[in-house]
């Protein structure tokens, strides 16, 4: 099956509401229907070619200090994984770090489970993109839904106002 890309702006129908009204303030986002029973990322790379090293995922991460919980997001391909209690952790500067429950991070996200992405978090949360995500020319992200998924520079994702760029995987 064949993804058809637009760009985002014109067809905020397949964002979730926090994602649409970020979207217009981001340049050269596209975006592709899928079936959403495909969203996850094996089965998405598989039933539409898409690489793995070239689909990056948002984890939400919770951390915990001085009885304080905080929420961060970190950007890593596909073919990676985060290590949240390591690199995550210190530099968030948490005495304990995880991945945060599905139900608090589909509520604070506004974003469906599967589909969450850095564009529409709230402002206050770090995104945490890792360097090989920020040196792809394309890669593709969650929608904040499940029935589509967006296209964007690892420079676009690097450059929104409250990311950094660091070494995620452990």
């Amino acid at each position: 099956m064949t993804l058809h890309w637009t760009p985002a702006t014109e067809r905020l129908d397949l964002l979730a509401e926090p994602v649409a009204r970020a979207v217009t303030h981001v340049e050269g986002v596209e975006v592709a229907e899928i079936d959403p029973d495909l969203a996850d990322t094996a089965a998405f790379c598989e039933r539409y070619g898409v690489r793995l090293d070239e689909s990056a995922n948002c984890v939400v991460v919770a951390t915990k200090r001085g009885g304080e919980t905080r929420y961060a997001a970190c950007m890593v391909l596909a073919t990676m994984r985060v290590d949240v209690n390591g690199v995550v952790r210190k530099h968030l500067d948490a005495r304990k770090a995880s991945f945060a429950p599905m139900a608090d991070a589909v509520e604070l996200t506004g974003m469906e489970y599967g589909g969450i992405t850095p564009l529409g978090l709230p402002e206050e949360w770090p995104v945490l993109v890792d360097v090989h995500v920020a040196e792809h020319a394309r890669v593709v992200i969650g929608s904040g839904v499940r029935r589509s998924k967006l296209a964007v520079s690892g420079a676009t994702l690097a450059g929104l106002k409250q990311a950094e760029v660091l070494a995620l995987a452990g």
